[in-house]
């Protein structure tokens, strides 16, 4: 199953990326501390959901309008204080097809799964809202990513194919930590 493989393949990117983030999340005692790190979620989602919108929509993912959105982490930010006018940068992966979309999607739609575990987090440390994102979709979480793994692991027809999927979802995880490694550095 191709999930599997994503899994294995961007063990590296994705433990990277969560090492930086939860330096991040750690350092929150603030709203504002907190709507900042947000601005780094909602920049590179947003980025995201830009590159994939013309290849992932109700034909080949039937629940995608329900699916959450960098519009939820918007709405956490804005519930914290804050606002999204000033962003730090952030840059999608290049997705010019369906399979590299999937990739790309994979790692925004496995980010629910740690919601839980941030949420408990930033509770220790005194946030008590923004909650909208990291909630992913709540009781429903499991079902929707066995909704969302079941159409992407009958996607790839070929090893290749499997390959364009496995790429992206690295590269996403890797663009992903260069935001938040961006932002530390500023």
């Amino acid at each position: 199953m191709v999930n599997t493989k994503i899994k294995e393949a961007t063990q590296q990117a994705h433990q990277q990326l969560e090492k930086t983030v939860v330096l991040q999340l750690k350092s929150v005692r603030s709203n504002a501390d907190y709507a900042n790190v947000l601005k780094n979620f909602y920049a590179y989602f947003h980025a995201v959901e830009q590159a994939i919108a013309p290849y992932i929509n109700s034909g080949n993912l039937p629940d995608m309008a329900e699916r959450r959105n960098s519009s939820y982490i918007k709405k956490d930010i804005e519930e914290l204080g804050g606002d999204i006018n000033v962003l730090p940068i952030a840059q999608a992966p290049q997705i010019s097809n369906t399979l590299q979309a999937f990739g790309a999607l994979y790692v925004l739609e496995g980010s629910i799964m740690g919601g839980p575990y941030i949420v408990q987090m930033l509770q220790k440390y005194g946030m008590d809202k923004g909650f909208n994102f990291f909630s992913g979709y709540g009781a429903d979480s499991g079902k929707m990513w066995q909704s969302f793994t079941t159409v992407l692991n009958s996607l790839p027809q070929t090893e290749a194919e499997e390959r364009i999927i496995l790429e992206a979802a690295d590269e996403t995880f890797t663009r992903f930590g260069h935001v938040f490694e961006t932002a530390a550095a500023s």
